[in-house]
């Protein structure tokens, strides 16, 4: 055998071949449970970033941002001196991706570092402040995140221009590669304008593909500041934001620096991920001038807002107001606006001898032609402590909405108000000892309630949890409250609840919530028993009751599932398919491949169908933990044919007499039609499986139970 036959790259087309996906563009990804794993980890899973974070010098680290701020590098000079102005954007793009609907994007995994968003057309330069950043990451090392640091460094600008913040909390821990999960559009190409159709179809949240939010110059360009009142609050919107809210955050972030715009965008080369390897990461270089301070090109447009760009003030609204606006175009050509007859107060950022009339974006004009926003805007010109309070909530929500309760935040500046979406929780009242527990299981088997019933309740309270903006769960018992009671996929909880919270109130020794995942933990344990293992279900009590006040309705409304698999549940069709969909809510659920089979495999057999119905229940023994739904799910003696032209419910018919005797969802033939997860069941499906199952199901029920648990330290990725 030669050298270069033992080399998997020894073939000249052998790194550009094509991939599996590329034959199969339609292949199930299975592979987005392998996220973020110990693999990826360098830190390893041992390490505890709470317990590294108290290590933290923050003073310490708040004065070297500081001095950063004002120490103007040769190779990317600050404007007017100061990097506030590029801190501010690298924080708010850094959390502005999120969305409330699926809980994803956001500030809380440090994401900015990797593709798409390091090289989205709309965070241009922004690779230079994280190297700005990096000799302070280097120097505090692991007692601060990437993912903290950014938005702390946004803070600390805001800070030292003279704004008083809300406040900060720490608490997001960086993950090692690019999230794969998230939606950003179909398009196939930067800066694709986006119909008011697609912007409706949840998340998508920006109006043009590579945008956080919307295009500067209006809709596709358009150059008309009315027409991009719609799209601003869409997109806003999809971040919980109201119209106080919208204004507040772009008045506020455009209060202090500038936009970019010195020449043609032809001048700027490729995005970090497409840059040569020599640029060592970095990006966009300009071939215009020097390529940086008076020279730069990153939005390609020219604005300067106020005549204060260095210090908070009140000049935003007081020039919106003041002048009367034409519209002009930058030297790059793109449109904006230039005060009229306006005297040039405006200090150019590099020449103190130089001075500008002030200008302004398209959609900066909107907060003045649209009656909403105008209203608005009125108040903040004529209240400027009104301004400076709203925007420094909008701030704080902006950049900590991710973050999930309070409870996960960390460091000296965390406020003590609680606010509504942060999901606030009250304190504990209970402390259920062991034997205050036994208690409350003999009457929770005494109820009368079946091994489904008390499964299925315990799933729909738990499996709300979202592992991307870290809300939802158990904890709260917010299915006894709306809008979740109310969801028909929790149906259940109708007759179940009433029954739980009889036994709750007569004891007085548990929360509802505990008592909840109780009745989970007993359900569990009688199928457990029925199936011959001997495997304890683990209980961590300590959870609380949330009243409706502390649950914001509106924002929980967009939580209820499209689907959820474990249940075969579906509520709206669309062109994802089921599958697609139970990836997803296991995704949510921060479940690996191996826990995902186990878990539909169980719920299966206990009946834990949202409807009742019998899909997939391919069990005589139903509440018997058992692995019968992969054993007669690989059995070849049935054959299975879709029930009508939609294909998503399925009979199974005995191979030799036609007779039925299963019917399935496309939740459940999924474990036998695609290769991964057939893989994964015929583990559960050997003859030797039978106390594995048990003990995977167990343990990966236990994980969903306590996924909102983070005083558990159980925090996901």
């Amino acid at each position: 055998m030669t050298e270069e036959s033992k080399c998997p790259f020894h073939a000249a087309g052998a790194i550009s071949s094509r991939t599996s996906s590329d034959w199969w563009p339609n292949q199930l990804r299975v592979d987005l449970l392998n996220q973020h794993s110990e693999r990826s980890n360098p830190l390893g899973g041992k390490f505890n970033y709470a317990e590294e974070f108290k290590k933290l010098d923050y003073s310490a680290l708040k004065a070297d941002l500081k001095a950063l701020l004002t120490d103007s590098q040769d190779w990317w000079p600050a404007d007017w001196g100061t990097y506030a102005g590029l801190f501010i954007r690298m924080a708010w793009h850094s959390a502005g991706t999120y969305r409330t609907v699926d809980g994803r994007g956001g500030a809380g995994r440090g994401q900015q570092r990797f593709a798409p968003l390091n090289s989205w057309p709309d965070n241009v330069s922004l690779d230079k402040a994280r190297r700005l950043l990096w000799p302070i990451k280097q120097k505090y090392g692991q007692k601060i995140s990437w993912a903290d640091l950014i938005i702390l460094a946004g803070n600390v600008a805001l800070e030292n221009s003279g704004f008083r913040t809300f406040g900060f909390g720490a608490g997001r821990e960086d993950v090692w590669e690019p999230d794969m999960d998230v939606n950003w559009g179909d398009e196939k190409a930067w800066l694709t304008h986006r119909s008011p159709e697609t912007l409706a179809k949840n998340p998508l949240a920006a109006t043009e593909m590579g945008l956080i939010y919307v295009n500067p110059e209006g809709p596709n360009a358009s150059g008309d500041p009315a027409s991009a009142a719609a799209a601003i609050r869409a997109t806003f919107g999809n971040m919980a934001m109201d119209d106080e809210e919208i204004v507040a955050l772009i008045a506020g972030g455009h209060t202090l620096g500038k936009t970019h715009g010195a020449s043609s965008a032809s001048h700027v080369g490729a995005d970090p991920e497409a840059a040569a390897i020599e640029q060592m990461g970095l990006g966009w270089t300009s071939s215009h001038g020097s390529g940086s301070g008076s020279d730069a090109i990153t939005s390609g447009l020219e604005v300067v807002w106020t005549q204060t760009p260095t210090q908070w003030s009140n000049h935003f609204f007081e020039n919106l107001f003041k002048y009367e606006w034409v519209q002009t175009r930058s030297p790059a050509g793109a449109i904006q606006f230039e005060a009229k007859d306006a005297p040039e107060i405006i200090p150019d950022p590099f020449d103190p001898a130089k001075k500008r009339k002030p200008t302004m974006l398209v959609t900066d004009l909107t907060l003045r032609f649209d009656p909403g926003f105008e209203k608005i805007s009125r108040r903040f010109l004529n209240d400027p402590q009104a301004f400076n309070e709203a925007f420094a909530r909008a701030w704080f929500k902006l950049t900590h909405r991710d973050m999930g309760p309070k409870a996960r935040y960390l460091g000296p500046e965390v406020p003590k108000e609680e606010l509504v979406w942060q999901d606030p929780l009250p304190a504990p009242l209970h402390k259920p000892t062991a034997a205050d527990i036994a208690e409350l299981k003999a009457q929770i088997a005494a109820s009368g309630l079946s091994v489904s019933e008390l499964v299925s309740v315990a799933w729909a309270s738990a499996s709300t949890f979202r592992g991307g903006d870290k809300r939802g769960g158990a904890n709260g018992a917010r299915l006894a409250l709306a809008p979740q009671k109310d969801w028909a996929v929790n149906a259940v909880a109708a007759s179940v609840l009433p029954r739980l919270q009889a036994i709750a109130q007569a004891s007085g020794k548990a929360s509802l919530a505990d008592v909840i995942v109780l009745a989970g933990v007993v359900g569990v344990e009688q199928a457990v028993r029925a199936a011959g293992v001997a495997v304890e279900v683990p209980f961590a009590p300590g959870r609380v009751d949330a009243r409706q006040d502390q649950t914001d309705a509106d924002s929980f409304a967009l939580m209820e599932p499209v689907a959820d698999g474990f249940r075969n549940y579906r509520r709206i069709a669309s062109s994802t398919t089921t599958e697609e969909l139970l990836i997803d809510k296991a995704q949510q659920l921060t479940l690996t491949a191996p826990e995902l089979t186990a878990l539909m495999g169980g719920l299966r057999v206990l009946g834990a169908n949202h409807d009742g119905s019998q899909h997939g229940v391919f069990t005589d023994k139903v509440g018997v933990l058992s692995n019968d739904f992969f054993v007669n799910l690989l059995d070849m003696g049935t054959v299975w044919k879709a029930s009508d032209s939609s294909a998503e419910v399925f009979e199974g018919r005995d191979r030799r007499s036609g007779a039925v005797k299963y019917t399935a969802t496309r939740n459940d033939l999924v474990f036998g039609s695609n290769s991964v997860l057939r893989a994964l069941a015929e583990v559960y499906a050997s003859a030797d499986a039978h106390d594995k199952f048990v003990r995977d199901f167990v343990a990966a029920w236990t994980k969903v139970m306590n996924l909102d648990r983070f005083d558990l330290a159980l925090h996901p990725a």
